[in-house]
Formats: structure tokens, C-alpha cells, sequence
């Protein structure tokens, strides 16, 4: 002790959190330790949640399970069964009193463990609460299908990898290395820091490059290698089975458990150029490329002269231009 990490709901802040703290501090002083707290970081859990399902005649019959109800044609929801009209509550906590709960094994015997988890970690951030739909682990559903695609469609063809393709100077192989090494520089960062569903929204803007990157020539099937392989570890504390399949159809050997986590490359992480988003009154026009930390008058010239803000402004002069460096310009008329 200390412990390194505590992780609880809201609940848990009075009695687990708080007696345990409580007792540490006893012992501590009668003398029997010389630990004052007995937790170093604390990460306070949002709760999972769910709509709450009445009967419309009777609310006195009790809750109804999600399971037990459906959206009607007209919009209005009923029980499965019968037809019987149902009140449709608020969202709120999962609880066996209210019946807003959701069977896991369902879950996992439709879509699969780790979808589920990829869903409950990507949704929001964990100190949020967490608003359970069917849309949402759909999506995760398909997600997980379109991984697995791209591993089978790349182990499916006949060309085979060569010392030869290991040359990336070119600007194809630079632009996706430099796209890789960030993502796994703050895919990392953002594990250390509990930002789940950003890392998450990372990987797949990373997976979504690399599905692009299928138009590409065999010549750069081996980027194609690196950057599944990448994608497979940093997926693996979100998605352990399926990474541990997917490396194993891969044919790295070994097991994603005992693999090194990916490290970035500092060279690939240098930004010489940065997307900046152009505005008119506050209002999104488009966006443009700029050397970073470009001088404000080389921001200014080229926001101007963008095609949309030329129609949004209609030849009027700018009353001023407000230059954020890297990020935003807005052209204030």
C-alpha cells in the first residue's frame, strides 16, 4: 500500500471508499501502518444506464423488462406479447427493482463479449454515465466485423511480403506512417489517463485509414501488415479475444498478452503541416492545410481566399480575422 489505482461507482464513495479510508487512517494512528491514504488515484465510475418500461393501465403491475417491450409502427411502445400499451419512463440507473436491465449473456451469446465492452468503454468518457442503447453495440457490432474483415481479406491474397516493399520514403508510406506513430502515441497517452472512448475513437479512425489504404498496390502490403498488426495490439485491452484471434490469424506469433505494447516513433511525429478550420461569423466554411505554426499573415491570405468564404463574405472587407495558430481562423464581417 498504497494502492496504485481505485476505480468504484458513486456508491461506492460512501461506503467503500470512505471506510476503507477511515480504517487506514486508524490504523495508522495507533501505529500499526505508515500509510496515510490507502489509494493514490481515485476514478469515480459513471453508472450504466437504461429506460424504464411501465404498464400504461396499471403502473401498481410493476416494471417491465427491456426485453418484454417494443416499439410499435406507430412509434408508441407496447408489451412483446400481448400489444398492452407501455409508459415509457426516464433513463436512469440500471436496477433490478425498476427492471432496466440488460441480460449480459444475451449480449454476449448475440454480439460477443467484446463488443460489449468495446461499446460500454467507447460511448463515453468513464466518469460519465453510460446510456445503454441497441443502436450503440450495433455499431460496436460492426466494427468488430469490419476488423475482422480487413485481417481475412489481407491474409486471403496471393501476394507475398518481401524485404523489397520495406522502403517508405515515399509520400504514401510517410503520410500513413506519420498516422500510425500519433495514433499510438496518443492511444497511449489516453489509456494512462482513462480516456477510453477517445483511444477508441482513435483505433478506428486508424482502422477506417487502413481500409482505404486496400486501393493501394501490392508494393505497399507490408504498410498494410504494420498498421493491422498495430491496430490488433492497441485494440487488445479493449478487445482481448478478438485480438488474440486476429494475431493468431496474422501469423505473428506468440500471444497479444505477452507482446510488447507498440511504441511511437519520435521522428514520425513531427507535424510540418496542420488541417486549420476557417470560419465566417463563427459560422464553419471549410478547412485548409497550413505549414504549422504558420505566420498570421500567411493564415489570414489563405483563409481569405478560400472559395466558400469568398461566396459567405460576398467581396465584403473583413471587420477583423481571428487566428487561433493550428486550429481555427474566423473572418468576422
Amino acid at each position: 500500500m498504497p494502492v496504485d489505482q481505485y476505480i468504484g461507482g458513486i456508491e461506492h464513495a460512501i461506503l467503500h471508499l470512505l471506510y476503507s479510508r477511515f480504517f487506514c487512517r486508524a490504523l495508522k494512528d495507533c501505529g500499526y501502518t505508515g500509510v496515510q491514504e490507502p489509494f493514490s488515484g481515485l476514478l469515480t465510475q459513471g453508472m450504466v444506464c437504461h429506460e424504464t418500461y411501465q404498464h400504461n393501465d396499471s403502473p401498481s403491475r410493476g416494471w417491465l423488462y427491456p426485453e418484454e417491450v417494443r416499439r410499435d409502427d406507430d412509434g408508441s411502445f407496447v408489451t412483446s406479447d400481448t400489444g398492452e400499451p407501455v409508459v415509457r419512463g426516464r433513463s436512469e440507473k440500471m436496477s433490478k427493482s425498476k427492471r432496466n436491465v440488460v441480460d449480459p449473456e444475451t449480449i454476449i451469446e448475440t454480439y460477443g463479449a467484446d463488443t460489449a465492452r468495446l461499446f460500454m468503454l467507447s460511448d463515453s468518457p468513464a466518469r460519465r454515465d453510460l446510456e445503454w442503447t441497441e443502436a450503440g453495440i450495433e455499431g460496436a457490432w460492426r466494427f468488430t466485423n469490419k476488423l475482422w474483415r480487413l485481417v481475412d481479406r489481407f491474409m486471403s491474397e496471393s501476394a507475398v511480403l518481401d524485404s523489397a516493399e520495406l522502403d517508405c520514403s515515399d509520400v504514401v508510406s510517410q503520410k500513413f506512417l506519420q498516422k500510425l506513430h500519433r495514433t499510438i502515441s496518443e492511444v497511449t497517452k489516453d489509456f494512462d489517463n482513462f480516456r477510453f472512448n477517445r483511444a477508441v475513437a482513435r483505433i478506428r479512425e486508424l482502422t477506417n485509414t487502413l481500409a482505404a489504404a486496400e486501393e493501394y498496390d501490392n508494393s505497399y502490403r507490408w504498410l498494410r501488415r504494420l498498421g493491422l498488426e498495430n491496430i490488433v495490439l492497441l485494440i487488445a485491452p479493449v478487445m482481448p479475444h478478438l485480438a488474440e484471434e486476429l494475431w493468431n490469424a496474422l501469423d505473428c506469433g506468440g500471444i497479444v498478452t505477452e507482446t510488447a505494447w507498440p511504441v511511437a516513433e519520435d521522428r514520425y511525429l513531427i507535424q510540418d503541416v496542420v488541417t486549420v478550420a476557417v470560419q465566417v461569423n463563427g459560422k464553419l466554411r471549410g478547412t485548409i492545410e497550413l505549414p504549422m505554426d504558420a505566420e498570421r499573415v500567411v493564415a489570414e491570405r489563405h483563409a481569405l481566399a478560400l472559395e466558400s468564404v469568398v461566396r459567405a463574405t460576398q467581396g465584403a472587407i473583413p471587420r477583423k480575422v481571428i487566428v487561433i495558430p493550428n486550429k481555427v481562423i474566423n473572418v468576422v464581417v
